[in-house]
């Protein structure tokens, strides 16, 4: 016995984790649909009866997959937040966040991936929906309520637009609509104060 194969079997935690992990690989890049216990063994290099061992359903395991994408975004999410709160919520910077979103097909992929699933999903539509509202609140102090979230569902449409589109739209596209959005702030300039 190889010692990975000694520790997989101390440690059933992670080896847990790994079907996870290989799920939600598989996930992205093949669907939840086509998601099966023998793809899954297989990715994540394990007997196939491990899948069944640590999950009583596909529905189990799948739904735990989704939730490991789910938190991957939200890492992205808390990311943003960084960012705007260090440079501000402006239309360049969005739109430098959006290029930079926009160029990961990695996380565009799981993106899509847990929204595809959440419109079959109630728990995963109130996850893909947080995001939105989490992308607006970033928007809200600055903007208002209605200004943040048309531009939360601007940034949504451009993400989708990525996955059936031929081409990039231009970064002087999205911060010309950004702006056209968002217009001035409504927050009281500090010379003001």
């Amino acid at each position: 016995m190889t010692d990975a194969v000694a520790r997989r079997r101390r440690d059933p935690e992670s080896r847990r984790r790994e079907i996870i992990v290989a799920a939600a690989e598989l996930i992205v890049e093949v669907g939840v649909g086509a998601l099966t216990h023998r793809l899954i063994a297989a990715r994540a290099g394990v007997p196939l009866g491990a899948t069944t061992q640590y999950f009583a359903t596909l529905d189990d395991l799948r739904a735990e997959a989704l939730h490991h994408l789910v938190a991957e975004v939200d890492e992205r999410i808390d990311g943003i937040r960084a960012i705007l709160a260090a440079r501000g919520a402006t239309p360049a910077v969005l739109t430098e966040l959006i290029m930079r979103g926009l160029a990961d097909a990695r996380a565009l992929e799981a993106d899509r991936a847990v929204v595809t699933a959440a419109v079959n999903d109630p728990q995963l539509r109130a996850l893909a929906r947080r995001w939105t509202t989490q992308m607006a609140g970033f928007l809200v102090e600055d903007y208002g309520p209605d200004r943040a979230t048309a531009a939360a569902v601007f940034i949504d449409g451009l993400l989708w637009h990525s996955r059936i589109s031929e081409g990039a739209l231009s970064s002087s596209l999205i911060e010309s609509a950004l702006a056209g959005i968002l217009g001035d702030s409504i927050r009281p300039s500090s010379s003001n104060d």
